[in-house]
């Protein structure tokens, strides 16, 4: 039986043409009516989209018309009704963010890659890291720190020099950005149930901000980090190039 499917694409040029190619072949209901989303572009794109119909709780399979494509499907204009039934599911969990700010804010966020904490000036960042309530370090020196998932751990985090983690493991990853003090930490795998706390040392001489994917806030003295227990997203991914394995092929490429 084929899948209602609902089909959008990034604004780019070639996505936007087969778009319309896609359109006329398979047709396209609106998100709120389909079975399946399909999203043409990029990571970044299928990032959005994520975070765009996180309340639909839809499947989504893409296919990859941008520059990485780690979480989608090579492109093909053919057979995309058979490629959706025979695909496999991989349930993401985000990690929720709640971000205090200098101003008395507080904001909240889903991160399906990474909440991250960046200087904003020259001056290095001084963090506090708390795991459960515990102080772990006492003060990190260091350009940022984050905490990736295992979809997520492969991207901003591995360039950071952190550990790739298999999808399923149940952990989660957090990496210091350019760490000057502990000198020798570079990081730690943690289960995925762990509650983080980061506090910003010092946040007027030297102001942090927190990122959870593309929701930034500035001027942060304290983010909390933990695993959703509410949110999930499923992507789809055809069998002969599923995210487990991309992630198992990544510990291997030189």
């Amino acid at each position: 039986m084929s899948k209602r499917i609902a089909l959008v694409a990034s604004h780019g040029p070639e996505a936007q043409a087969e778009l319309e190619a896609l359109k006329q072949r398979y047709g396209s209901v609106a998100p709120e009516e389909a079975d399946v989303i399909v999203a043409l572009g990029g990571d970044g794109f299928m990032l959005r989209t994520l975070h765009r119909h996180l309340a639909l709780g839809k499947p989504v399979y893409g296919m990859k018309l941008g520059t990485i494509g780690f979480l989608l499907n090579q492109f093909h204009l053919d057979n995309l009704q058979e490629r959706i039934a025979r695909a496999q599911a991989t349930v993401m969990r985000p990690l929720s963010m709640r971000a205090h700010a200098e101003s008395g804010t507080t904001v909240e966020a889903l991160a399906f890659n990474e909440v991250s904490l960046l200087r904003q000036t020259k001056q290095a960042a001084h963090i506090r890291v708390s795991l459960n309530g515990i102080v772990r370090i006492e003060e990190l020196m260091c350009d940022g720190v984050l905490v990736a998932t295992p979809a997520g751990s492969t991207a901003y985090n591995l360039s950071a020099h952190g550990p790739i983690l298999p999808i399923g493991s149940n952990m989660l990853a957090m990496t210091p950005i350019s760490p000057f003090r502990p000198r020798r930490w570079r990081g730690a795998v943690l289960p995925a149930t762990t509650e983080i706390k980061f506090e910003v040392l010092d946040p007027y001489k030297r102001p942090v901000s927190a990122t959870a994917d593309s929701s930034e806030v500035r001027d942060v003295v304290e983010v909390l980090i933990r695993e959703s227990t509410e949110h999930t997203m499923t992507l789809l991914f055809d069998p002969e190039h599923n995210l487990e394995e991309r992630i198992l092929n990544e510990q291997f490429t030189v």
